[in-house]
């Protein structure tokens, strides 16, 4: 059921407040919490009548403060989670939320007098309205130093003029409709435009509050930035000249033997993954893990024979490892104690360091030409 104007023959439950809470996300037992009276105004009857006589945890619902549109996806969510009621009375609900709880502006845009921040149970809802206002804010004062993304200045920007990546910041993370971000903003943060952050107004303040949040969102697992992009921007002719000049591949791989149709077995992301990660990758394609490489080690004492197997521990104090019996064997560390590491892919890790960006994608589009 959605939120609609239309009207519908009445057929309302009770519904306890305490799942409107649930709803916007707070936890169930802080319902208990105490008692504030929701206000006066055309629906408020509806609501009390519609989500029951027990209002405990009417304040939790009173210290929020959305727009229309998201106190509509709180209803919707309520509605998703069993509650029932008349689309009629549904719209009046959602009115009467809107004009009395609008959102938090607080006396200087700093998300409402007695606003900390909250947790992962108080999750902020994007105004998308307001989001874009923000990100107007955002390009005018803060995209040279924060890049486009918010995810801190390239290599482009110098160094002391780069900036932190916003999407990590734990200003940012606890902020809720600018109850931490305009605290800071107050201060004299240089901005693009030669002023500082304390010229911006607190409304501009809780904008930019929307915006970043939102780009924090589109960095979770379902947002846009969660999905492969893609990757075959490079030369395929530069890629081969590469693989069989400088990169060093043929001097490992034969591209009519172990290379030949890899292509056909893994799709670009995982190509590139491959040969970057080659412990670590996917597959879209159907191909398989290829070669069980795995790290050996050949530990010599002091007195006694070598004695070579699978590592199972390997740092600054112990070795251990298991040999083609399966016998275990450890030792602990000494300067008489030789061990050496045997890691087909060491080539790889090496290479991590020299490649470019450039490399990389020229590479991709060469393996990928391998059908």
């Amino acid at each position: 059921m959605t939120v609609s104007n239309r009207t519908a023959p009445t057929r309302w439950t009770h519904v306890p407040l305490i799942a409107l809470a649930v709803a916007i996300g707070l936890p169930p037992d802080a319902a208990a919490q105490g008692r504030r009276s929701l206000p006066d105004g055309p629906g408020h009857d509806t609501v009390q009548r519609v989500c029951g006589s027990t209002c405990h945890g009417a304040e939790l619902v009173v210290a929020k403060g959305y727009t229309r549109d998201s106190w509509g996806a709180v209803v919707n969510g309520m509605v998703s989670r069993g509650a029932k009621a008349s689309d009629a009375e549904l719209t009046e609900i959602v009115d009467y939320l809107a004009k009395n709880l609008p959102p938090k502006t607080g006396a200087a845009g700093a998300g409402g007098a007695g606003f900390l921040g909250g947790g992962p149970d108080d999750a902020m809802m994007v105004d998308v309205n307001a989001a874009d206002r923000g990100r107007t804010v955002y390009i005018a004062e803060c995209i040279t130093c924060h890049g486009n993304k918010a995810r801190g200045g390239d290599n482009a920007v110098p160094a002391n003029q780069r900036g932190p990546d916003l999407i990590r910041s734990m200003v940012v993370l606890k902020d809720r409709y600018g109850s931490m971000l305009g605290a800071f903003l107050k201060g004299n943060h240089p901005m693009q435009s030669g002023r500082t952050s304390a010229s911006l107004t607190g409304a501009q303040a809780i904008d930019l509050s929307h915006f970043l949040h939102a780009k924090v969102n589109e960095t979770l697992r379902s947002g846009p930035y969660s999905k492969p992009i893609n990757v075959l921007t490079g030369d395929a002719t530069a890629g081969a000249a590469y693989f069989n000049g400088a990169g060093g591949c043929a001097k490992c791989h034969n591209v009519t033997a172990d290379l030949a149709g890899i292509a056909t077995k893994y799709d670009p992301v995982a190509l590139q993954q491959k040969f970057l990660f080659p412990r670590t990758f996917a597959s879209s394609r159907g191909g398989g893990g290829g070669r069980n490489n795995t790290i050996t080690v050949t530990v010599t004492p002091a007195s006694g024979p070598s004695i070579s197997g699978t590592v199972v521990n390997l740092d600054d104090f112990n070795v251990a490892l298991r040999d083609s019996d399966g016998e275990y064997h450890s030792w602990k560390r000494t300067a008489a104690l030789k061990v050496e590491k045997h890691d087909p892919y060491a080539a790889h890790a090496e290479m991590l360091d020299r490649f470019t960006d450039r490399n990389i994608h020229d590479i991709v589009a060469y393996l990928e030409t391998l059908k």
